[in-house]
């Protein structure tokens, strides 16, 4: 019983860690592979604030919040603007669906009158700014 299965490493002193492992554990935590917590647990960093100190030091990204660091890794970041980017998308679509459908029904050109206005504008802002016509 002496022998025991646990998950701990040996405890490491400071001198212990090389540029590689620091570099190493930066990266896992950037690419958003593990919180700085859980590469502290792994790896059996002792002091609380090291990776993070590491983070600061060797990283790529702006370490200086807590708050970010908690919640937004590059990956966590990138999936929540494709999510939203989805969305978007599909807003869009129902959007412009509706639109056919009013253009449809109601015999109007919601589009053509748009672009129409839309060129009229800037013909107008074009003619007030004093830009010499073609007469």
């Amino acid at each position: 019983m002496e022998e025991q299965d646990f998950k701990c490493y040996k405890k490491r002193t400071q001198k212990d860690y090389s540029l590689a492992f620091k570099l190493s554990i930066v990266d896992a935590v950037e690419k958003g592979e593990l919180t700085y917590k859980q590469a502290q647990l792994r790896h059996g960093i002792q002091g609380r604030s090291t990776v993070l100190v590491w983070l600061r030091k060797h990283g790529r990204l702006d370490w200086k919040e807590s708050e970010t660091m908690k919640k937004d890794t590059p990956n966590k970041k990138i999936r929540e603007l494709e999510r939203k980017l989805k969305r978007l998308e599909q807003e869009k679509h129902v959007l412009n669906t509706a639109i056919d459908i009013a253009d449809s029904q109601f015999g109007t050109d919601i589009r053509k009158k748009y672009l129409s206005l839309l060129s009229e504008a800037a013909d107008q802002a074009q003619k007030e700014s004093g830009s010499p016509s073609d007469s």
